[in-house]
Parts: structure tokens; C-alpha cells; sequence
């Protein structure tokens, strides 16, 4: 590998609260050598590749905490390959895979086969978060501290949550000890067998609703327990306001939490599901508008620490069904930056609050080598447009599955190229 050099550039970087003009160097061993304005008047190393890269910004490379992987079991809905293919699209260098797959994360020697199909076919990093319970069935405790020593980088009960408050409890004391993350969804198993957000819309389109109690309630709890055991708890993805005041208040009183939020609350609502459109079913559900606008301000205030895609490949068979039978689950890796930069254009959430949630929070919350441009730092890079306009369609997208909220959505800005280790893995033209 040569040295490059990547002029002209808006660096965006939030681990250094640095936006300026300048250049990004990227050294033969795939670090960065310099960037900042500084770099420029380093000059290019002989025989460096030179890119002129005036227009775009360069980010950290973004970091999703929350992907859904086929393989194994269901390698026809998504392999690690595909993923990857499919982060490094949308500018994504890292991701966390989830353990639901078939058998479940839920041993070492799957977590060593996920890290060696990664390291074999992946072009982005992929890193695996470990099932809480064995076969995620929320029975028996996982061996947290093998696991994490294997290569887990969180545990979670994957789609599923966690009733067992008492093995929540042992879980968390355990995890503090490894000084580990547990991530749970929010779904209280009783309140949230509905298929959609409760209320008159629901009532119109004749399907059950799930009350916004239903994701409160397991909130409180944990956030309850995770004060107990003074263990890192991260709320995977919430969709309520009043969610977002409970975590406020705990962290008040002193709480280790963080949580997320996937991209598809912070850009549509119930409305969007329309005639029953199977694409628009999501857990949580889609809430109401006056929900979305909360999670846009939570976001841009820092009570919700980061974003996700909450990307769930799901085929034709699990949701070209009745609306109440289809699966849960959206793809997101493409799209999820598109369509947080929609909140950049319309003033809601500063660009530099969008790209920490997106790269250096992440990162920080679970460890990752990511998240930074400091010289010295691993050269994982997104390049943006900020304005270049697009319009998503089944055809372009490299995921195995085309299960996109966003078909035909027309967005403003996207990765025009994507770096891993200095290695250009992704680029638009």
C-alpha cells in the first residue's frame, strides 16, 4: 500500500470537535500520518497518490451497533460478505453483528467463526456481540467472561427481551466484573404482542396496537437494575419521549446507561405504513409524529447517545404477507446515513452531533477501535457528499435482501467513498 493524500477536504472529526478545511494523510500501514488543516502544508510524500477531494467531508467511518446477519442459518436473507458489501455503500467501516442467528452467538467457537469469515470475505470490520442467554431463550446465563474474551464486544438477548429481572440482575453483577455492555431491546413480553403503535390509526386499519408502555415499562427496569449493579447498560433502541426522560432522570441519579435509536424513528412515523405496507412494520413500532420529533431533539441534545440501522434483512417469504403476520424488520445499512443527513438539512440535529452518533459515540460505548481521525488512528474513513442527490431503488442495493422502507426516497448526500485501513472499499464513481 502507498501513501495517500486526501487535499482539499471538510474534516469532520467529533473525537477532536474538529471541522475544518484541510487534508487527511494515510500512511502504507493504513494509519493516519496527519489531518487538519496542518496537513496541508505537510505536502504529498513521493510517490504518494494524491485525491482531490474538494466538495467533500471526511468523517471518522461510521459505526452501526446494531446489524442483523442471516449467516448462519439464513444466508439466503444476508451472509457477512453481503453485509459488509452492503455497510461499506453506505459509509459504514464497523458494525456489531447481533447473535440471532441459527445456532445463536451464543459459544466461543461461533464467535472465532464469525471473526474468521469476517476476516476472510468481510471489507469492513464486523464485530460480534454475544447472546446473554443461552439460545436466547432468557433461561440461563451465558459465559460472559469467555466470551467477551473471545471477541464479544456486547451482550444482548438479540430481538427478544428479557423477563427474568432476577437473571438481569445476575447478568448485569457478572458484566460489571468484565466491565462489559449489556444491550437489551425494550419489549415487555405481554404489553407488545401488537403489530403496530397503538392508538386511532391503528383502530382505523383494524390491527392491535402496542402502548408505548410496553417499551417504558422494561426501560424502567433495567435502568433500575443496571443503578444496582452499577454495571454499562445500553438501551438498544428507543422510540418514545417519555423513554427519553426516564433515561435523563437515571442518569441523574447517577446511572452508567447509554441508548440508541434506529434511523427509521428518527425519519418516519405510523403514517408512513399507509395501506398496510409490510416494509413499515418494525419492533418497536413506527409511532406517532410528535414521538419522531422528540427522538430527533433528544438526539441533538445528547440524552440519545447514538444511531443505529437496525438493519433486519427479511425476504419475501417472512413479508410479502397480511401486515399482522409479516416479520418484523428493515434493511439499513445504505440508507442510514442519507436519511440522518435529512436532519442536518433541515437545521434539526448539527452535522457534528449526527457523525458522533454515528462513528465516535458508538465506538466509545463499545470499545471499538473507530470513531477518530486523530493522526495515529486506523485510516477508517467516509467520504461525503453532502449534497449529492439521490434516489433509492431495489437494483442498487447490494444487501441480499430488499426490505427498504426508503424504496424510491429521495435523499441529499450520501458516501461517495469509504475507507477501511486505508484501503478504498467503496466508491461511487
Amino acid at each position: 500500500m502507498t501513501v495517500t493524500v486526501l487535499k482539499n477536504l471538510r474534516i469532520l472529526d467529533p473525537s477532536r470537535n474538529l471541522d475544518e478545511t484541510g487534508t487527511v494523510i494515510i500512511g502504507d500501514d493504513g494509519r493516519i500520518l496527519a489531518s487538519g488543516k496542518d496537513a496541508q502544508n505537510q505536502g504529498a510524500p513521493e510517490g504518494a497518490t494524491v485525491k482531490d477531494c474538494k466538495g467533500l467531508v471526511a468523517t471518522p467511518g461510521l459505526v452501526d451497533a446494531r446489524v442483523y446477519v442471516g449467516e448462519p442459518g439464513a444466508e439466503h436473507t444476508e451472509t457477512i460478505e453481503s453485509a459488509s458489501r452492503a455497510a461499506a455503500a453506505g459509509g459504514v467501516t464497523s458494525f456489531i453483528m447481533m447473535p440471532d442467528t441459527d445456532p445463536v452467538l451464543d459459544d466461543i467457537a461461533l464467535i472465532e467463526f464469525v471473526q474468521k469469515t469476517a476476516r476472510d470475505k468481510a471489507v469492513v470490520n464486523v464485530h460480534p456481540a454475544a447472546a446473554l442467554t443461552r439460545g436466547l431463550e432468557g433461561k440461563e446465563m451465558t459465559e460472559i467472561g469467555l466470551l467477551q474474551q473471545s471477541g464479544a464486544v456486547a451482550f444482548t438477548n438479540g430481538r427478544h427481551g428479557l423477563s427474568d429481572t432476577l437473571l438481569l440482575r445476575r447478568a448485569m453483577t457478572y458484566a460489571r466484573e468484565f466491565g462489559a455492555v449489556i444491550s437489551l431491546e425494550l419489549k415487555e413480553k405481554y404489553l407488545g404482542n401488537g403489530v403496530m403503535n397503538e392508538g386511532l390509526f391503528a383502530s382505523w386499519l383494524g390491527l392491535s396496537g402496542v402502548p408505548k408502555e410496553a417499551e417504558i415499562i422494561p426501560l424502567e427496569r433495567d435502568l433500575r437494575i443496571a443503578a444496582l449493579t452499577q454495571a454499562k447498560y445500553h438501551a438498544a433502541k428507543i422510540s418514545t419521549a417519555e423513554s427519553a426522560r426516564v433515561l435523563r432522570e437515571a442518569r441523574e441519579r447517577g446511572a452508567n446507561v447509554t441508548c440508541g435509536v434506529s434511523i427509521n424513528h428518527l425519519s418516519l412515523n405510523e403514517n408512513d405504513i399507509g395501506e398496510y405496507r409490510t416494509f413499515f412494520k418494525l419492533s418497536p413500532p413506527l409511532r406517532s409524529e410528535e414521538d419522531r420529533v422528540s427522538m430527533a431533539d433528544a438526539l441533538a441534545n445528547g440524552t440519545i447517545d447514538i444511531i443505529v440501522s437496525s438493519h433486519d434483512p427479511q425476504d419475501v417469504d417472512t413479508k410479502r404477507l397480511p401486515f399482522a403476520d409479516a416479520a418484523d424488520g428493515a434493511i439499513g445499512l445504505e440508507t442510514m446515513l442519507a436519511a440522518a443527513l435529512r436532519l442536518h438539512h433541515d437545521g434539526r440535529v448539527p452535522l457534528m452531533r449526527l457523525i458522533d452518533a454515528m462513528s465516535t459515540r458508538p465506538a466509545q460505548i463499545f470499545g471499538l477501535d473507530a470513531g477518530t481521525l486523530k493522526p495515529g488512528a486506523k485510516a477508517d474513513i467516509t467520504l461525503i457528499d453532502l449534497e449529492e442527490p439521490w434516489i433509492v431503488s431495489k437494483d442498487m442495493l447490494l444487501s441480499r435482501s430488499k426490505n427498504t422502507p426508503f424504496d424510491d426516497a429521495r435523499f441529499s448526500g450520501r458516501a461517495v467513498a469509504t475507507y477501511v485501513a486505508g484501503k478504498c472499499v467503496y466508491s461511487l464513481n
